[in-house]
Parts: structure tokens; sequence; C-alpha cells
């Protein structure tokens, strides 16, 4: 995973939905030109990175446009930092580090067509957004079309994705593969001669 360490400075959060200030959580503010913030609940502001969102690439080396891969953030208050604290010595872990936490890093893998959604790796994070502890277990995958529009989750998800929907040029151009000709035509950015049969004379 790449790491999650970041220049750290004073910045108000963009809202993609009606304007609910972030909740309180730990002192540390996160740069709103890496992330968006999506939303808010008593214990977590939940976010997602701008900068580095984009498509998934097939095994023929083409932007994958069903796939979306998504690095995800989540700054906790005082009382869901206690929480991890609490659950990770009653689990008999290591707590070293976490006097430090204030969220967590997910990296969400979704696929468009099946409308399923699953986190293939998360990380503690520190206030300087490095990782405390890093899980590369995936867990399954969740069909985000059959959570309600009052689910924190589902919400999160759908906003993601109506994202990346409106932004999806430079997804494309961020993912850093070439579109296959079927979805260059599709999108309508085929070359002038792609999709047309070239017929030799008689």
């Amino acid at each position: 995973m790449k790491k999650w360490h970041l220049i750290l400075a004073a910045a108000a959060v963009l809202s993609l939905q009606a304007p609910v200030m972030p909740a309180e959580a730990a002192d540390v503010a996160v740069p709103d030109d890496i992330f968006q913030w999506v939303q808010s609940t008593a214990r977590q502001n939940y976010y997602f990175n701008k900068q580095q969102i984009k498509y998934g690439i097939d095994a023929q080396g083409n932007v994958d446009l069903n796939t979306l891969i998504v690095p995800t953030l989540r700054t906790y208050d005082d009382i869901q930092i206690r929480d991890v604290v609490t659950k990770r010595r009653w689990k008999m872990l290591s707590v070293k580090g976490y006097e430090r936490l204030i969220g967590s890093a997910k990296y969400l893998k979704f696929n468009l067509k099946a409308q399923t959604v699953q986190i293939v790796e998360q990380d503690d994070l520190d206030d300087t957004f490095t990782s405390i502890n890093q899980d590369l277990d995936p867990e399954p995958a969740v069909n985000y079309a059959t959570l309600s529009e009052k689910d924190v989750d589902g919400c999160f998800y759908r906003a993601i994705i109506k994202y990346a929907q409106k932004h999806q040029d430079e997804l494309i151009a961020r993912t850093g593969a070439p579109l296959s000709k079927a979805d260059a035509i599709a999108l309508g950015k085929a070359q002038p001669d792609q999709g047309k049969h070239k017929h030799k004379k008689g």
C-alpha cells in the first residue's frame, strides 16, 4: 500500500452532499486538495482520496471501467479511538503506537457490474497519517445495492460512485492504461478509423 504520510495543513473540507461540517474528531487537519469529505457520524468522518481514485486494469492491460480502486480515510473522535484501543486489548493485540491513533485508511475495490464493494486492505493511522498496523486480508464483498438509503456505508459508497461517474475522464487518465476499442467507441473516444472495417478495392 502507498504510504499515507501527508503534509498536514489547516484546511476546510469540501462536501458532496448537504453542508454539514465534519464531526469533532482527532486533532488533525485533513488536506482538502487530497481528500474529499463525504459525510460525518457522531464518531467518524468519511473521506476518499480524490487524487488516487482510479479504475482497475483488465487482463489485456486495458482500463477496466467495471472496477474502481478507491483509497479512503476515516478519522475518529476520542470515544471511537478509545473503543478501538479497548477492543485490541481485549483481543490481546498490540496497542503500541495507538496512543496517537486518529483513524483508519481502507482500500476499496468496487465491481460496478455486480454492484459489490470489498475492503481489500486497511491500516490504522497515527497523527502523521503513518500506518500503525496493516491488515492485508480482504473482507468479504458487500452488495451495496442492498444497503438502505440511510445506511452510513451505503451512502458513502454511492457518493464515491457518483463522483467517479462525474469525473470519468480524469479517472481514465489517472489509471495509466488505454481503453479497449469497444470502450473507446462507446465513450466516443475512438480514433476516426477505429471500429470501421477497411475494404479492399476489387
